[in-house]
């Protein structure tokens, strides 16, 4: 199966989109909060050694970049029994919800805290030599809260890594394809051509996308 995809995210290209939120953790509003869009313009730079009868040195494309954004909430009010907590943010914008049970003793947690959210999202994009490495998809995921009687508490994490093989080169369009792990062959827009001359077809591709939101509460300042 052959499709087009040219605003995809790969190495040539670059990406404008809005940065999903997981879903995962017991304070989601507060992480609705963080969502933004974000341009990433992939960069190529790194090198590899390609085997031959003289050794050959090829510079292979690579990239890392991430981004954080910082969120400070203050509660504003809340209800122990039924759960439901307002927030209110730097901006005046009040937020109410019910926190979850997951939200782990939040009978510490009092009118004049100060709610402190994280969220970073990182990229990482390699291309190698192919050792006859085959396409695939997985993932990871962890997460960790606060000791029962400590301040609530949360850190989420999720990182996905998918391989792609180069399957064709076009320096005349400045373009490429890709079989990606569901086996279909997918076409990019190269917006730097020259990158195009610093692979070749069954190069591997390897992407890794890592998402992680750390969310904490402490105590209001004393008076």
């Amino acid at each position: 199966m052959i499709g087009t995809g040219r605003e995809k995210v790969f190495p040539f290209t670059a990406l404008s989109h809005n940065i999903p939120i997981p879903e995962t953790t017991p304070w989601n509003p507060i992480m609705s909060k963080l969502k933004y869009t974000g341009v990433l313009a992939i960069l190529l730079a790194s090198t590899a050694a390609l085997a031959g009868e003289d050794t050959v040195e090829m510079e292979r494309p690579s990239l890392h970049t991430s981004n954080k954004v910082v969120v400070t909430s203050v509660v504003e009010a809340i209800n122990q029994e039924t759960r439901e907590v307002t927030l209110k943010g730097a901006d005046g914008e009040l937020i109410t919800f019910t926190a979850s049970e997951e939200a782990r003793n939040l009978g510490q947690v009092d009118v004049g805290d100060i709610v402190t959210a994280e969220y970073l999202q990182s990229i990482t994009i390699d291309v190698r030599p192919n050792d006859g490495t085959e396409p695939g998809v997985g993932e990871v995921t962890a997460m960790g809260r606060s000791d029962e009687g400590e301040m609530p508490g949360v850190v989420a994490m999720e990182s996905q890594v998918s391989t792609a093989i180069l399957h064709e080169i076009n320096l005349e369009t400045n373009s490429f394809k890709l079989r990606e792990a569901n086996g279909s062959i997918n076409e990019y827009a190269a917006r730097d051509p020259e990158n195009l001359k610093r692979v070749v077809v069954g190069d591997l591709v390897i992407i890794t996308f890592t998402e992680a939101v750390a969310i904490s509460v402490e105590e209001k300042p004393a008076e």
